[in-house]
């Protein structure tokens, strides 16, 4: 883990291995760049993950930086998980300096609550206050 290094900020990001980890991913396949970069700058912390200088791990969170966050596209590369690298990385965001007024914390998963579940996230207490309106994905050059 001493190769590991986690970095934030737009700049420190490589957004073509992040276009191609999140195009392999459940919830964003076959995404593209423009997005990735666009949701990035939009988003209140992007971080990512390096190992030897290469990124191999990526998230983000939108946030008012006072009350409510949602942490967005977290994933580590295939060939690095389940070594503790995920739960380090959440970690560094629930911990961020920019962040330490946040007292909800909010994500989605489908099939990593256990990996979740080792920083603290919880199922949520009142599903029946949540409410979604769920689009199809706008197709984007």
């Amino acid at each position: 883990m001493d190769r590991i290094v986690i970095k934030d900020g737009i700049e420190e990001m490589d957004f073509e291995k992040v276009t191609d980890m999140l195009s392999k991913a459940d919830w964003s396949p076959g995404i593209k760049i423009d997005e990735v970069e666009r949701g990035a700058y939009n988003s209140s912390l992007v971080v990512g993950v390096f190992l030897d200088g290469i990124q191999i791990g990526y998230s983000r969170v939108v946030s008012d930086k006072t009350r409510f966050a949602f942490i967005l596209d977290v994933y580590i590369h295939e060939d690095h998980r389940k070594k503790g690298i995920g739960q380090k990385m959440l970690n560094y965001i629930l911990s961020h300096k920019e962040l330490e007024d946040v007292y909800i914390w909010m994500l989605v998963t489908e099939d990593a609550h256990s990996v979740y579940g080792k920083v603290g996230f919880e199922p949520i207490s009142h599903p029946e206050n949540c409410m979604e309106i769920r689009r199809e994905r706008p197709e984007r050059k």
